[in-house]
C-alpha cells in the first residue's frame, strides 16, 4: 500500500522542482530570443555598437552608447535621490512617527508603489517639467554652474525635459519599493536591543546608526537592489520626460535617452530587419546590464551575510 504522506511530499519535492527550473528555462529563453534577434545586428557592428554614439535609421548606422550612459546615469541620479529619502521615510515610519499617522502614511506609500509608470510620465512632462524649467534648472545654473568639474553639468538652458528631471521622477517612482522593505526590515529588528541602547544613553540616531542599521544591513541592501532592478529597466516614464534624444550632452539639463526609452518609441516605427535587430540588440543590452547589476549585488548580500555570520 502507497503510504499517501510519502507520495504527497514527492509530489511536493518535483514541483518545487520543476518551480525553480522553470525560472532558469524563462531566464534562458529570453536570452537566447535576444541573440537571436539581435544576431543581424552583432554581426554588422559587433563590439562598436556599445561605444559607438550614432544612431541613425536613414543610414542604417546604429549604436548603443547614448541609451546605455543615458540609463546608467538616471539610474544613479534616482539612486543619489531616493536611497536618502527612503531611508528617512522608513526610520521615521519605524521610530519616530507618531501612532495615528502611521497607518495613513504607510498606506501612502502603498499606493504611490501602485501608481502605473505613464502616470508618472504624464505627471513629469505636464506639471514637473515646466516647473524643473522655470524654478529649479536657472537655480542649479546660477548655483553649481560656475563651480569647476562638477559645473558643466548644469551648464545649459533647460526645456524641463532632460536627464536630470527623468532622474529625479525615477527616484520619486523607486522611493515607495526601497522605503517599504526598509520599514519591514527595521520593524523586526527586536526591541530589546533597541532598549538597551536607549537605557545606556544612546541617542534616537545613534540607536538607529549602531544598532538598526548594523542588524539589518541586509535586508536594507536588498530593498536599495530592488529599486535598482526599477530604475534600470523604467521604460513609459522616461519615454515622457528624458526628451529621447540620440546626442551624447555633458549637461544633465539637455535631452538624453535610455536603452528602454528608445525601445518604446522606435520599436513600433522600424522598418528593414537591421533597424529591428538593432532595437533587439538593445534590449539585450539592457538584459545584460540589469543581470550584471543584480547579480553583483547578490554577491554582496552573501558576503554581508558571511560577514554577519562571523561576527556572531
Amino acid at each position: 500500500m502507497i503510504n499517501k504522506g510519502n507520495l504527497l511530499d514527492k509530489l511536493f519535492y518535483s514541483f518545487t522542482w520543476v518551480s525553480a527550473l522553470s525560472v532558469m528555462l524563462i531566464m534562458t529563453g529570453v536570452f537566447v530570443s535576444l541573440i537571436v534577434g539581435s544576431w543581424l545586428s552583432i554581426n554588422m557592428f559587433g563590439v562598436s555598437f556599445l561605444s559607438s554614439t550614432v544612431w541613425d535609421p536613414n543610414t542604417n548606422n546604429f549604436g548603443a552608447a547614448v541609451p546605455i550612459i543615458g540609463t546608467l546615469t538616471t539610474s544613479l541620479i534616482a539612486a543619489i535621490l531616493g536611497i536618502p529619502l527612503s531611508f528617512g521615510i522608513a526610520v521615521f515610519l519605524t521610530q519616530l512617527c507618531p501612532h495615528a499617522l502611521k497607518y495613513p502614511l504607510r498606506i501612502a506609500i502603498e499606493l504611490l508603489a501602485g501608481i502605473p509608470s505613464i502616470v508618472y510620465g504624464i505627471w513629469g512632462l505636464f506639471v514637473f517639467a515646466p516647473f524643473f524649467e522655470i524654478h529649479i534648472a536657472p537655480w542649479l545654473t546660477s548655483a553649481i554652474g560656475p563651480l569647476p568639474y562638477i559645473g558643466v553639468l548644469v551648464r545649459s538652458r533647460s526645456f524641463g525635459i532632460g536627464v536630470l528631471p527623468a532622474g529625479i521622477i525615477l527616484a520619486i517612482m523607486i522611493i515607495p519599493f526601497i522605503s517599504s522593505v526598509m520599514r519591514d526590515v527595521f520593524e523586526i529588528v527586536p526591541e530589546p536591543l533597541k532598549e538597551s541602547a536607549y537605557a545606556l544613553g544612546a541617542t534616537s540616531w545613534e540607536v538607529v546608526w549602531h544598532v538598526i542599521l548594523p542588524y539589518s544591513r541586509v535586508g536594507v541592501s536588498g530593498g536599495i537592489i530592488l529599486g535598482l532592478g526599477r530604475a534600470l529597466g523604467e521604460t513609459m516614464a522616461m519615454a515622457f520626460i528624458i526628451g529621447n534624444s540620440n546626442q551624447l550632452n555633458l549637461s544633465l539639463l539637455l535631452p538624453g535617452s535610455t536603452l528602454s526609452s528608445v525601445l518604446a518609441n522606435e520599436f513600433s516605427e522600424a522598418t528593414g530587419d537591421l533597424y529591428t535587430s538593432s532595437l533587439i540588440e538593445l534590449g539585450l543590452v539592457l538584459f545584460l546590464i540589469t543581470s550584471l547589476v543584480l547579480s553583483f549585488s547578490k554577491l554582496l548580500l552573501i558576503r554581508l551575510a558571511k560577514r554577519e555570520g562571523q561576527r556572531r
